[in-house]
């Protein structure tokens, strides 16, 4: 299947290497449990059109030494609203900068984007990454 020629390299790689607010973190006490984290109402930017996305954002973990400090983490989402990127990276690198932030046991994150022209889109990525 051919690329589309609407969209360049630059579209594709649009809010990734933008800085956004730090997560702070906490010293966790207690071991082997799951944290979730719901965002219902996280917003971002069509890179190509400049037109709203909105979604509802997952964050599940098991902290390892440290949790996240959610005050922060709603400075960081928050940074997302005005910001060109697509759907799929948003996932991708909140789930980066979470695991850079807590290094937790494990991570994943889920982002169910509403409908825009007929077609939702969700992404899930993970941490520890699969094995090629």
């Amino acid at each position: 299947m051919a690329k589309s020629a609407r969209y360049t390299p630059e579209h594709a790689e649009s809010g990734l290497d933008v800085r956004l607010p730090e997560i702070e973190t906490w010293p966790n006490q207690f071991p082997n449990y799951e944290i979730v984290i719901d965002i219902p109402e996280f917003t971002s930017v069509c890179p190509k059109t400049g037109l709203p996305d909105f979604g509802i954002l997952w964050i599940r973990y098991m902290p390892n030494k440290d949790c996240l400090e959610l005050r922060s983490l709603k400075e960081y989402l928050t940074g997302y609203r005005n910001l060109g990127i697509f759907q799929e990276n948003i996932v991708n690198r909140v789930l980066e900068d979470v695991v850079r932030a807590a290094r937790p046991k494990w991570a994943e994150v889920k982002g169910e984007f509403r409908p825009r022209g007929g077609i939702g889109t969700v992404v899930i990525a993970r941490y520890p990454r699969p094995k090629k």
